[in-house]
């Protein structure tokens, strides 16, 4: 739901999957060239590879993340649903359903090389070329071709400026030990990588206006659920291809009285009658080792006696954690580099060897509150607050609600 927020932002997940595809056919041939006697690279590997880039986000449900991440989880308890398994279902139904005539050890390949950066992925086929697999979805280090895609695609659309250049990389990146690693002097580039993908989080993906739309969207689909049974096809490949952001439509212009919760729903985001955003604030560093994530009953159990009552279902809180890819911890921590092209030593930079401009703090959880009725801003904002000098004894948000907002609908 960017695009609502940044108008440029219309690109979908298939012009970002051609993009991977070519970037990870540049990154292989790249080796090929430099070291291709040396790492036994074939066109069995380069069209692995490239198949893995163009198949890694074909498990993408409506609305990508949203729909794994916030939605399946409030319709079926326990979902441990993930689009990279999904993916891997989507491509067997692909190869399966239109006799695509494919050789076995590549397809097998290739969804071993999408499941590489999850929590799925099974132990490599042979131990020969793993490097191959840190290409489209690096489980090792998190420096992939799918970042570099996304992270300059996405800073273009949306009007920002990107420093990151993912081509030095390509240019000086080399083999060790079947490992890609990376010259010592390109660690700045590296933390460019990362860094830019934290300030697209922050500005762009959790921006405090496109998180209210996705809000609303997440509970128009819940609404809709029981109705059009959206989570029941998220095991049949042959049902869940056909599920796609028209979801929206579909509820938006249905008659049937059942879904009119959730029109209703879709109409508040056309007409641009969102949630309210009433206030945020970050977690002090000292309290995030410990932190539970907010809910809206801790809001609502925080609220004054005497005044506006305000339930559960009034109140939308987002625990929006940004970080470098590695939590806590320094991505250059996880990262070999090499000296220079005639050194066939790896090693890693450790945190005293590195510009001291660079942070070190490498995560942020924002907790952010929303009020589903204009009217309650104000009564929200002031059960936030309470919330706050009850958990950490001062108010840990930048600046209180403006009262405009508070008044504007009162």
């Amino acid at each position: 739901m960017t695009h609502m927020v940044y108008p440029g932002a219309v690109h979908s997940r298939f012009e970002h999957s051609l993009g991977v595809y070519w970037l990870a056919g540049e990154s292989v041939e790249k080796l090929k060239s430099y070291q291709g006697m040396e790492l036994g690279i074939d066109k069995f590997d380069i069209q692995t590879v490239k198949l893995a880039g163009l198949l890694h986000d074909v498990g993408h449900g409506p609305f990508s993340h949203l729909f794994e991440r916030n939605f399946l989880p409030r319709v079926i308890s326990g979902s441990h649903w993930s689009h990279e398994r999904m993916s891997v279902n989507m491509v067997d139904y692909i190869v399966d359903q239109h006799h695509i005539d494919v050789d076995s050890e590549m397809i097998k390949r290739v969804k071993e090389m999408i499941l590489a950066s999850s929590e799925f992925a099974p132990p490599k086929s042979s131990s020969e070329k793993s490097f191959l697999y840190d290409i489209v979805a690096n489980g090792r280090n998190g420096i992939d071709v799918d970042k570099f895609d996304y992270i300059v695609r996405d800073c273009r659309a949306c009007g920002l400026g990107c420093s990151f250049e993912f081509q030095r990389l390509l240019e000086t990146m080399r083999v060790l030990d079947d490992e890609i690693c990376y010259r010592a002097k390109d660690y700045l580039t590296i933390h460019k990588l990362f860094s830019t993908r934290a300030d697209l989080y922050r500005t762009v993906y959790t921006h405090p206006k496109v998180q209210a739309i996705e809000l609303m969207v997440v509970d128009a689909l819940v609404e809709a659920n029981n109705y059009l049974e959206i989570s029941s096809h998220i095991s049949n490949p042959s049902e869940y291809w056909k599920l796609d952001d028209t979801i929206i439509k579909t509820i938006e212009t249905a008659p049937s009285k059942e879904l009119k919760e959730a029109r209703e729903l879709i109409l508040r985001i056309r007409r641009r009658n969102l949630y309210q955003f009433c206030n945020e604030y970050a977690v002090p560093k000292d309290k995030l080792e410990n932190f539970k994530k907010v809910t809206a009953q801790d809001i609502v159990c925080s609220q004054k006696n005497g005044g506006v009552t305000i339930k559960e279902e009034d109140v939308a809180v987002c625990n929006v954690k940004i970080d470098l890819t590695r939590g806590k911890h320094n991505p250059l921590e996880s990262i070999n580099f090499f000296k220079d092209y005639e050194s066939e030593e790896k090693f890693m930079i450790p945190d005293d060897r590195i510009s001291h401009l660079l942070p070190t703090y490498y995560q942020d959880m924002i907790v952010r509150v929303y009020s589903k009725k204009p009217e309650l801003v104000e009564a929200i904002s002031e059960a936030f607050e309470n919330f706050q000098l009850k958990t950490y004894g001062i108010k840990a948000q930048v600046h209180s609600t403006p009262e405009k907002k508070k008044r504007r609908y009162n």
